[in-house]
């Protein structure tokens, strides 16, 4: 859906984030992966290409296949990353460091010291994305968001309707969402600028797959710069779910000859994702991936070491090492579709 014109403006900006250190890494971290994929481990001394930091880890939605929107995390209880530990995180990796994911899984405009978050990695020439439900998206936030350099944003909008929209949105207003988005897209004409770009993010669910043409005449009256149509993650669909789409494109889940289902992924002993990146959480625990939810398998804790010490634990190294071995065992890995 992007222009070409914007396609142009978008190399530009991330060719500009290219360095000749952040270049050697990907390829050590690439040559790393490649061993991975036939069981052997080889990450000391590389650093990770992305990190996803958590800014918020509480939400003022209720979606139900969310464990913050259902509150089954409390483990990690309500915080709000430090603005001065995640400047000493970004010091320290910011040679090496391609892009930082603002969020993980509360709303990150729940945070207001985003855009300084945003600004500090801009500044050191880091690529730099966040996610929104939009609820909170304003012009006053719209605008500080485009000025504080941000690189790419992601609007949650599941529905066309309000009536399909709350079914997964619980608590959001549809109207709120889509006069966020507006304002952002006035702000970003207003200060001539190409980013953020403007991602509409649409989970298809068997609720709301009807819509999907709707969404995309919606989504060209917006003037969003892309459209993605996104599988939804299920927790409990090995029996089935009433928000299991019938679109087979968008279906991440196969049903199997006993009437379960299972996720279509094969679940190979390798995760190119546990090789190339890691998350820390609100309270700084470095852990895996996107989908340890309840930071059970924390490598350790930014507040105490570098992210680079925790990074190469022997802890995380064990974690790797069993992936290698039998990546199925783990509850987490069993609904998802990194390869």
């Amino acid at each position: 859906m992007l222009s070409i014109i914007s396609k142009i403006k978008q190399l530009i900006i991330c060719l500009n984030y290219i360095t000749f250190k952040r270049s050697l890494n990907l390829f050590k971290i690439g040559i790393s992966y490649l061993f991975s994929l036939v069981g052997i481990q080889i990450t000391s001394r590389l650093q990770p290409l992305f990190v996803s930091v958590e800014v918020a880890n509480y939400c003022n939605l209720q979606c139900p296949e969310c464990p913050v929107g259902i509150g089954i995390n409390p483990k990690t209880g309500r915080a709000r990353f430090d603005f001065n530990l995640y400047k000493s995180l970004i010091d320290e990796q910011k040679s090496t460091l391609q892009h930082v994911i603002l969020y993980f899984q509360g709303e990150p405009l729940l945070n207001k010291e985003l855009p300084q978050f945003i600004e500090y990695a801009h500044r050191a020439k880091i690529y730099t994305s966040t996610s929104t439900n939009c609820q909170l998206l304003n012009k006053k936030n719209a605008k500080n968001i485009v000025l504080s350099g941000l690189d790419k944003l992601i609007v949650s909008v599941d529905g066309t309707t309000q009536e399909v929209y709350e079914k997964y949105r619980v608590g959001g207003d549809l109207q709120t969402a889509l006069d966020g988005i507006k304002e952002l897209v006035l702000c970003k004409n207003e200060l001539n600028s190409v980013t953020p770009l403007i991602e509409m993010q649409f989970i298809v669910f068997k609720t709301n797959e009807h819509q999907m043409d709707e969404m995309k005449e919606l989504a060209k009256s917006l003037r969003v710069d892309r459209l993605v149509f996104k599988t939804a993650q299920l927790y409990d669909f090995e029996q089935g779910s009433e928000r299991l789409t019938t679109i087979e494109k968008y279906a991440r889940y196969r049903l199997k000859p006993d009437g379960n289902y299972q996720i279509k992924s094969n679940l190979p002993n390798h995760c190119w994702r546990l090789w190339s990146g890691t998350v820390v959480n609100a309270k700084g625990e470095v852990l895996p991936c996107c989908f340890d939810k309840s930071s059970e398998f924390s490598f350790g804790s930014v507040a105490i070491q570098p992210l680079s010490d925790s990074w190469h634990t022997k802890k995380a190294s064990g974690f790797r090492d069993s992936i290698l071995k039998n990546r199925k065992q783990y509850e987490m890995c069993r609904n998802c579709t990194s390869k």
